[in-house]
């Protein structure tokens, strides 16, 4: 027997709202740019992946796709796809951004936090947020991104790669 209890974010026996969280992780590697939120970074390094490997926009894909029940880029983007390779994950984004959209969902916010001893990305951050928004077809204001070390610790600190953690709301359209 199948129990239904009534949830004040259900309309017509629809979920109202989905929340998503996303990581993702890429090894620091030389002869390779740093990309973050659809931004080069001068640096001497750079990630590692089949893609761009920019593991903030990947983070915020798996964060929506998650929260809308649909797998996770890997899934939709194969590492083993020809056509995936060294591709911009903004243009994954534009994707992730039309399946959530067919799914009956709109994006309500984004806050996603990037871990990297170095380089410093404050000076970045308001264009990643911009090129997010903008793929995402979203205010400013409803995309957040914040950078943090990890005080010398773990692979992040002693900068053998980065990582980046997103967290997402959705709502049924």
């Amino acid at each position: 027997m199948t129990y239904h209890v009534f949830n004040k974010y259900e309309k017509d026996g629809v979920e109202m709202f989905r929340v998503g969280s996303g990581y993702d992780v890429h090894r620091l590697v030389e002869n390779r740019k740093l990309i973050l939120g659809g931004v080069e970074i001068p640096h001497h390094l750079g990630l590692l992946g089949h893609s761009d490997a920019d593991v903030l926009l990947h983070a915020i894909m798996d964060a929506l796709l998650g929260a809308a029940a649909l797998g996770d880029i890997g899934k939709h983007f194969p590492d083993t796809a020809a056509e995936y390779k060294d591709v911009s994950s903004i243009k994954l984004l534009y994707a992730v951004k039309d399946l959530i959209f067919e799914k009956g969902y709109d994006i309500i916010n984004i806050d996603a936090t990037v871990v990297a001893q170095r380089p410093k990305l404050a000076p970045f951050i308001p264009q990643m947020r911009e090129n997010i928004a903008e793929a995402l077809h979203l205010d400013l204001d409803q995309v957040s991104v914040k950078a943090t070390t990890e005080e010398g610790l773990g692979f992040t600190g002693t900068e053998a790669g980065i990582s980046a953690q997103a967290v997402c709301l959705l709502q049924k359209h």
